[in-house]
């Protein structure tokens, strides 16, 4: 880039800084010295790099959405929480906002996850167990008692059944008095990351597709700050991916759903900015920063070459980010703290928009209290103590960390080229749906992790307390066990509430939700009607399943 360009840049960027509103924040380092907001080539530079590299809060991206970076507000602090009953997950999250948590993200338990009710034969034993158990409506009102949902930005990691139990979060929030057009939040909904890694799926993937694009339509419509769907890569990653899997896989995945809203005949400017993205933060701290980075450069130019988007919010990708779950032991658990750090000072880094924390005995079971506070105050002192909230990509034309980002979108594009060799109409979503059903997703993924394992034990990889330095003084960590009387409780309540329905009124509306699912009428309306007449997870999922049938995962060898 000519050094002419690059200060036509500069002067774009600092009008953008100058017209944003700032945080009344001291920007200083520890010793009072004054930084900058953001750094760059020196005046008269040519850098070559820069067309890819660019200014915070212009295309394409690499630096971030926004010219202030988080000199305009820092990243927001969502913690993961859910387990037992709704009440108790309610006095987890009071806790959350009272000790200075930005918003709240739902974890339900697996028959939630699955669609099943409480009292399911296939719940047994798992009901509160890995997450919050969620069976109607009701439950919803006991979750979010006491949090004004109007004014709380909810994030609920669900994919299968994501639908009914986003309508079952709307009548929790009518029933509080809120105005449902205000509400903003975050519903996964990310089906096709369930066909590759998850496998938490309940029909074959068209109906799954169909009740997407029914949520994309609504929300489009209804609910404008609200996200329908986060393109989730966490999980890909953690079935033993590598990051450039994750990061191709990912962007794949959205790059589908954009072609699904565009075949409902949305327009991309309106539809897209309620995109968001879920990624993972792993152990190795400058790769991850540049996933990141590789990620909205890449995401951008696909939304404005390939799907004309010409706004730059439908330019943007937005994501929240997880620490790395599978890089935790459960040998010297303490040892978790660090890894944690670690991996959110790389998404902070790679200029996260909300930012999840593991707690140090999440490999042993769901957080105690105690661990879930150093998991919280780990992302209060990087946002107030380290000094990474002062300037915009602070590591941005660092050699290495521009070469490696670089690196990974080559990585990305030639999985895009593959994915689409696969398809039979030339689009992302026929590619992916072939890989889904020959297995190719899996394969690559346990390729992968296989490649991984065989490292660690041959020593090549390391990991303290399990090949390195395995000796500890470390005691056993007192765990948070969820009592059976959880699932006792739950299913004496899921059966008073079913008497005191009214089954008319139930039967009513599952009845206009199946004929509905044969027509091309929007069934999220419908949906909301029968959760108002406390309908159950596993009714609702149920008559759908009758006329759907459920997706099996063909045998491979």
């Amino acid at each position: 880039m000519k050094p002419e360009d690059i200060e036509a840049g500069r002067e774009r960027w600092q009008a953008r800084y100058d017209a944003a509103r700032k945080r009344d924040a001291d920007f200083t380092t520890l010793s009072a010295v004054e930084v900058q907001p953001v750094y760059g080539p020196p005046p008269g530079a040519d850098d070559p790099r820069f067309d890819r590299i660019g200014w915070p809060g212009e295309y394409p991206f690499t630096r971030g959405l926004y010219a202030t970076g988080y000199r305009g507000k820092t990243w927001t602090i969502r913690q993961f929480a859910g387990f037992g009953n709704a009440q108790q997950t309610n006095d987890r999250y009071r806790k959350i906002l009272a000790a200075g948590g930005g918003g709240l993200s739902v974890a339900f338990d697996m028959p939630t996850l699955m669609g099943r009710d409480s009292d399911d034969p296939k719940s047994l034993g798992e009901v509160g167990h890995c997450g919050v158990a969620i069976d109607s409506a009701a439950d919803m009102d006991v979750l979010f008692d006491g949090i004004p949902l109007e004014q709380v930005t909810t994030s609920m990691t669900i994919s299968g059944p994501a639908v009914p139990v986003f309508v079952m979060y709307l009548v929790a929030a009518e029933r509080q008095g809120a105005d449902l057009s205000k509400l903003d939040g975050t519903l996964q909904t990310d089906i096709f990351k369930e066909y590759i890694a998850q496998k938490e799926w309940l029909f074959p993937p068209q109906p799954h597709l169909r009740l997407i694009g029914d949520l994309m339509e609504y929300c489009a419509a209804e609910i404008p700050a609200y996200k329908p769907l986060s393109v989730s890569g966490y999980h890909i990653r953690e079935a033993g991916s590598t990051a450039a899997q994750e990061l191709a896989y990912t962007l794949a995945d959205g790059f589908a759903y954009v072609e699904l809203g565009l075949s409902r005949g949305l327009d991309v400017e309106t539809f897209a900015p309620g995109l968001s993205f879920f990624f993972d933060s792993h152990l190795d701290f400058f790769e991850e920063i540049a996933k990141f980075r590789a990620a909205r450069r890449i995401w951008a130019r696909w939304m404005r070459d390939v799907y004309g988007a010409r706004t730059e919010r439908a330019q943007w990708l937005r994501f929240h980010t997880q620490t790395a779950g599978v890089s935790l032991t459960a040998q010297q658990p303490y040892n978790n703290v660090v890894r944690t750090a670690v991996e959110a000072l790389a998404a902070v880094l790679g200029g996260t928009n909300s930012l999840h924390t593991n707690a140090l005995d999440e490999t042993l079971a769901l957080p105690s209290e105690r661990a879930a506070e150093i998991a919280l105050r780990t992302q209060q002192v990087l946002m107030e103590e380290i000094g990474v909230t002062n300037v915009a990509d602070p590591l941005g034309g660092s050699w290495y960390v521009e070469a490696l980002t670089d690196e990974l979108e080559a990585a990305a594009e030639e999985v895009f080229a593959r994915i689409k060799g696969m398809s039979a109409d030339g689009t992302v979503t026929s590619g992916l749906l072939r890989g889904i059903e020959d297995g190719w997703f899996m394969a690559e993924i346990a390729e992968a992790a296989f490649q991984y394992q065989q490292s660690l034990e041959k020593g090549d990889k390391r990991i303290v307390g399990v090949n390195v330095a395995p000796s500890s003084v470390t005691d056993d960590l007192e765990i948070l066990r969820v009592s059976h009387e959880v699932e006792v409780d739950q299913v004496d309540a899921l059966t008073k509430r079913r008497a005191a329905r009214s089954e008319a009124a139930v039967d009513a509306s599952l009845r206009r939700l199946v004929e509905a699912a044969s027509t091309n009428e929007n069934m999220v309306p419908l949906m909301l009607e029968a959760a108002r007449a406390e309908a159950t997870l596993g009714e609702i999922c149920g008559a759908l399943k009758a006329i759907w049938g459920e997706y099996r995962e063909p045998a491979r060898f």
